[in-house]
């Protein structure tokens, strides 16, 4: 994994030779390299392990993904903020299957340092409901899962909030 302000050098670099290579005509070869530099912009935004993880975690191979995410040694100068966020929400969605307090110090983090679509933020904050309900703090729960409703826009997560307040009646 590079730097993430390595990868900005390794664009300017070959956008550089892009145009170097257009001023001496060769035009096919400055356009192959402008979209070269555009790879690692992209990872610049993306980062690499983060995607490699996530897709790890779609196939619900956690082991798989709690690796690719390991091989990131300095998420607080590797990563930018919002990398940092959907790293911490990763870590908190596969810490959940084995520790509550764990994965519940992930989410708050993920949640302070943002994170990119509402829907994880959703997903975070419904979570977090879940982690409170078991600890019995029943106020905390509603607030989280009312704010969890209101960044849910596309209705994918209304079964289970309807499932957390019925059970929440309980307690």
């Amino acid at each position: 994994m590079y730097n993430k302000n390595f990868k900005l050098i390794i664009a300017a670099i070959i956008v550089g030779l892009a145009i170097w290579q257009m001023i001496e005509g060769y035009i096919g070869n400055g356009i192959m390299l402008l979209l070269l530099s555009l790879f690692f912009v992209f990872l610049y935004f993306k980062n690499e392990f983060i995607l490699l993880s996530f897709n790890k975690m779609r196939k619900q191979d956690f082991d798989g993904a709690k690796k690719w995410l390991d091989k990131i040694k300095d998420p607080e100068t590797a990563l930018t903020t919002k990398q940092q966020g959907f790293y911490n929400f990763l870590l908190g969605t596969i810490s959940s299957q084995t520790n509550i307090t764990q994965a519940e110090k992930y989410f708050k983090k993920a949640i302070k340092l943002g994170l990119s679509m509402d829907q994880y933020l959703a997903v975070a904050k419904l979570n977090l409901a879940g982690f409170a309900m078991t600890k019995r703090r029943k106020r905390e729960a509603q607030s989280l899962l009312t704010e969890a409703k209101k960044l849910d826009k596309n209705n994918m997560l209304t079964e289970q909030i309807k499932m957390m307040k019925q059970q929440m009646k309980k307690i």
